[in-house]
């Protein structure tokens, strides 16, 4: 019987399974694709790129050790390589939702590396020879240890390459703020009521301050996010692969990428644990809790424009409702917000697949490596989109903010070294009962002249610890 021409059939270990004539990957990536039919996530392209660089570092390694023949190896490194740049992100269909070691991702990329190898030497697709998926692509590998260098190496390029830039943009735009209002007066607030005087480039020095921290928190996990798994094969401890794979490996891929990777010195903690990738997720989990709160600063602080605090002129996205013409609203920083909101929730599920390590294997490695990247995007993504759209263009409304430092009761707080603490109390009480100026309370109740109030109470003053 003639096989359709849009189907060829490969053969493995199982049997015959026939495949979509023009898809690189193999039987059991098809066998699975029939199996895992749960969800629609699939993993994003940076790991599937990275599947490319592991398996191009591993053919090097093996080529260096003399474990795979020169034309094998480099016809390995050519397909391995087109992975990595994306070419063939289209062959990677399976789901998250698979056996918890990544087995079957790790599979896929043996079989579409060794389909494309083999087409490279002049050879049909399926035919398995003379690259195999397993014998050589997979040589000194297994997906236990593949797939946590994967995770490792997956993170550590999209956190150095798109979140600590994207922080890095939006701590500094934050700091141009705190330089640009440093002599704006505001009334500080506390349990959401007035409270004494600050600056608005005090604020925004906060903000910034915060976002530095947390790249100082990301960059303290590096170093054991840059230790590396490979070589461990089956349970750590290095069945079928050439003493100094783990050294060799982690050589070429610090040439391919310039990350300061080394071997882990105990395969086992890396295979069977991913305390590692935890400690990243949690430092990503305090960021997300730090922009949430400037979000909501930024936000509250621009409320308005007429009805609300509006001291912050927030820039028009351009953007409005859907009933009332004309209405704006801060869309960016709910955005980062809800995007902050998905990362405390992953940083959850990343806790609870970190400590699914039984024995010398953890079984929850697909949907930690998929949590953590999507965390990593939307953070990077968000803090980007709210530097560039919402702080870089962010104002100032200073006739609002002279007249709330004006009418701020609390200025008086500046008379308790003079008049003391009841005294005082007594002129904030008569301002609110009456309406008053702080200032013209205390020279009603005869504490003090104009003159006398002016010279303490100094709002500018009284946002230093210079005024004490």
């Amino acid at each position: 019987m003639t096989e359709p021409a849009n189907v060829r059939t490969e053969h493995d270990a199982f049997g015959p399974v026939e495949i979509q004539a023009d898809r690189y990957w193999g039987a059991q990536t098809q066998r699975a694709l029939g199996i895992f039919k749960i969800g629609e996530e699939r993993f994003p392209t940076c790991l599937v790129r990275a599947f490319g660089l592991q398996k191009l570092a591993a053919a090097r390694a093996n080529r260096r050790l003399g474990t795979l023949d020169e034309p094998v190896a480099r016809a390995i490194e050519a397909a391995a390589r087109e992975v990595w740049d994306g070419r063939f992100d289209g062959h990677f269909p399976l789901p998250v939702w698979q056996t918890g070691s990544g087995t079957q991702t790790n599979m896929n990329a043996n079989e579409v590396i060794a389909n494309r190898a083999n087409e490279i030497l002049g050879q049909p697709l399926g035919t398995r020879r003379p690259v195999h998926p397993n014998d050589h692509v997979n040589r000194s590998q297994s997906s236990n240890d593949s797939f946590p260098t994967v995770m490792h190496l997956s993170a550590g390029l999209e956190l150095r390459d798109r979140l600590l830039p994207a922080l890095g943009l939006l701590r500094d735009t934050l700091a141009a703020k705190a330089d640009g209002f440093k002599d704006v007066v505001k009334i500080g607030r506390t349990h959401l009521m007035d409270a004494v005087p600050m600056t608005m480039g005090q604020t925004f020095d906060a903000f910034a301050r915060q976002v530095g921290h947390g790249v100082e928190r990301i960059e303290a996990t590096v170093p054991r996010l840059y230790q590396l798994a490979q070589g461990g094969t089956a349970v750590g401890s290095g069945l079928n692969a050439p003493a100094g794979f783990d050294a060799a490996f982690c050589e070429e891929v610090a040439d391919l990428t310039g990350l300061p990777v080394s071997p882990n010195p105990s395969k086992f903690e890396g295979m069977g644990a991913h305390d590692a990738l935890v400690e990243v997720s949690g430092s990503l989990n305090v960021l997300a809790v730090s922009l949430i709160k400037i979000a909501n600063d930024i936000r509250l602080l621009g409320s308005g424009p007429r009805c609300g605090l509006g001291e912050l002129a927030i820039p028009d996205d351009g953007l409005s409702s859907s009933i009332m013409p004309g209405k704006r609203n801060p869309t960016i920083a709910e955005a980062l917000i809800q995007a902050a909101f998905q990362v405390v929730g992953n940083h959850a599920t990343i806790t609870a697949a970190g400590a699914s390590g039984t024995f010398e294997l953890n079984v929850a490695k697909p949907v930690l490596i998929h949590n953590l990247l999507q965390s990593i995007r939307l953070l990077a993504d968000a803090a980007h989109v709210f530097a560039e759209k919402l702080v870089r263009d962010l104002d100032v409304d200073r006739a609002q903010l002279a007249e709330n430092v004006a009418n701020a009761l609390l200025l008086a707080t500046a008379l308790n070294p003079t008049l003391g603490y009841d005294r005082v109390a007594a002129i904030t009480r008569k301002a609110m009962a009456e309406g008053l100026t702080p200032r013209a309370a205390a020279v009603a109740l005869g504490y003090m002249t104009e003159d006398e109030y002016d010279r303490i109470v100094d709002p500018a003053a009284m946002t230093s610890s210079a005024h004490l």
